[in-house]
Protein backbone atom coordinates (compact mmCIF):
# COMPACT_ATOMS: atom_id res chain seq x y z
CA UNK A 1 0.00 0.00 0.00
CA UNK A 2 2.68 2.14 0.78
CA UNK A 3 4.20 1.80 -2.46
CA UNK A 4 0.67 3.09 -4.01
CA UNK A 5 1.05 6.37 -1.48
CA UNK A 6 4.10 7.60 -2.50
CA UNK A 7 3.74 6.46 -6.76
CA UNK A 8 1.31 9.29 -7.62
CA UNK A 9 1.26 7.71 -11.09
CA UNK A 10 0.62 4.32 -9.02
CA UNK A 11 -2.72 2.60 -9.88
CA UNK A 12 -3.34 2.24 -6.03
CA UNK A 13 -2.32 6.10 -5.62
CA UNK A 14 -5.98 7.43 -4.97
CA UNK A 15 -7.13 4.62 -2.91
CA UNK A 16 -4.00 4.21 -0.44
CA UNK A 17 -4.63 7.96 0.30
CA UNK A 18 -7.99 6.98 1.20
CA UNK A 19 -7.80 4.19 3.12
CA UNK A 20 -4.53 5.64 5.03
CA UNK A 21 -6.02 8.92 5.85
CA UNK A 22 -9.14 6.72 7.40
CA UNK A 23 -6.51 5.28 9.72
CA UNK A 24 -4.74 8.47 10.55
CA UNK A 25 -8.55 10.07 11.45
CA UNK A 26 -9.00 7.03 13.76
CA UNK A 27 -5.35 6.91 15.25
CA UNK A 28 -4.51 3.59 14.49
CA UNK A 29 -1.43 2.23 14.76
CA UNK A 30 0.87 1.50 11.96
CA UNK A 31 3.59 -0.75 11.23
CA UNK A 32 6.09 -1.58 8.70
CA UNK A 33 8.41 -4.30 8.80
CA UNK A 34 12.05 -3.27 8.44
CA UNK A 35 12.13 -5.43 5.16
CA UNK A 36 9.42 -3.68 3.36
CA UNK A 37 10.57 -0.25 4.48
CA UNK A 38 14.12 -0.86 2.83
CA UNK A 39 12.04 -2.37 -0.19
CA UNK A 40 9.93 1.27 -0.37
CA UNK A 41 13.17 3.30 -0.15
CA UNK A 42 14.29 1.79 -3.52
CA UNK A 43 13.04 3.91 -6.45
CA UNK A 44 12.98 7.20 -3.81
CA UNK A 45 16.71 6.78 -3.38
CA UNK A 46 17.34 5.86 -7.17
CA UNK A 47 15.54 9.42 -7.13
CA UNK A 48 17.25 11.03 -4.71
CA UNK A 49 14.16 11.59 -2.87
CA UNK A 50 14.27 9.14 0.24
CA UNK A 51 13.58 11.59 2.48
CA UNK A 52 9.75 11.27 1.35
CA UNK A 53 9.86 7.60 2.28
CA UNK A 54 11.46 9.26 6.11
CA UNK A 55 8.90 11.99 6.52
CA UNK A 56 5.61 9.19 5.85
CA UNK A 57 7.28 7.10 8.58
CA UNK A 58 7.46 10.18 10.72
CA UNK A 59 4.42 11.69 10.37
CA UNK A 60 2.30 9.39 10.09
CA UNK A 61 4.10 7.72 13.52
CA UNK A 62 4.89 4.15 11.65
CA UNK A 63 6.70 2.32 13.74
CA UNK A 64 9.63 0.05 11.68
CA UNK A 65 9.48 -3.72 13.11
CA UNK A 66 13.15 -5.25 12.70
CA UNK A 67 13.30 -8.52 11.28
CA UNK A 68 14.28 -10.86 14.28
CA UNK A 69 14.75 -14.71 14.49
CA UNK A 70 11.07 -15.43 15.48
CA UNK A 71 9.71 -12.98 12.55
CA UNK A 72 12.12 -14.64 10.08
CA UNK A 73 11.14 -18.09 11.29
CA UNK A 74 7.06 -17.44 11.17
CA UNK A 75 8.06 -16.01 7.38
CA UNK A 76 9.74 -19.21 6.62
CA UNK A 77 6.90 -21.02 7.79
CA UNK A 78 4.51 -19.41 6.12
CA UNK A 79 6.40 -20.06 2.40
CA UNK A 80 6.64 -23.54 3.47
CA UNK A 81 2.99 -23.67 3.14
CA UNK A 82 2.40 -21.42 0.69
CA UNK A 83 4.71 -22.37 -2.56
CA UNK A 84 3.74 -18.99 -4.53
CA UNK A 85 4.74 -16.37 -1.19
CA UNK A 86 7.72 -14.97 -1.88
CA UNK A 87 9.39 -14.15 1.31
CA UNK A 88 9.01 -10.32 1.39
CA UNK A 89 4.99 -11.23 1.33
CA UNK A 90 5.51 -13.46 3.92
CA UNK A 91 7.69 -11.25 6.24
CA UNK A 92 5.38 -8.41 5.88
CA UNK A 93 2.30 -10.91 6.49
CA UNK A 94 4.29 -12.99 9.49
CA UNK A 95 4.66 -9.41 11.16
CA UNK A 96 0.75 -8.53 10.77
CA UNK A 97 -0.04 -12.05 12.27
CA UNK A 98 2.62 -11.49 15.15
CA UNK A 99 1.17 -8.01 16.17
CA UNK A 100 -2.64 -8.81 15.26
CA UNK A 101 -2.88 -6.33 13.11
CA UNK A 102 -4.53 -5.74 9.67
CA UNK A 103 -2.76 -6.41 6.54
CA UNK A 104 -2.81 -3.28 4.39
CA UNK A 105 -2.09 -4.25 0.87
CA UNK A 106 -4.17 -4.37 -2.48
CA UNK A 107 -2.53 -7.92 -3.28
CA UNK A 108 -5.63 -9.98 -3.30
CA UNK A 109 -3.45 -13.09 -3.38
CA UNK A 110 -1.84 -12.26 -0.36
CA UNK A 111 -4.87 -11.01 1.50
CA UNK A 112 -6.39 -14.36 0.30
CA UNK A 113 -3.12 -16.26 2.09
CA UNK A 114 -3.67 -14.00 5.34
CA UNK A 115 -7.25 -15.30 5.51
CA UNK A 116 -6.38 -19.02 5.11
CA UNK A 117 -3.73 -18.27 7.54
CA UNK A 118 -6.45 -17.04 10.18
CA UNK A 119 -8.89 -19.86 9.54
Amino acid sequence: MLIGLLGAGDAHHSRAITELRARAAREDRLLLVASAYAEVLVGPMRRGHEGIVDGFVRDSRTEVVPVDAELARSAARLRARHRSLRLPDALVLACAHRHEAELLTFDDRLRRIARECRA
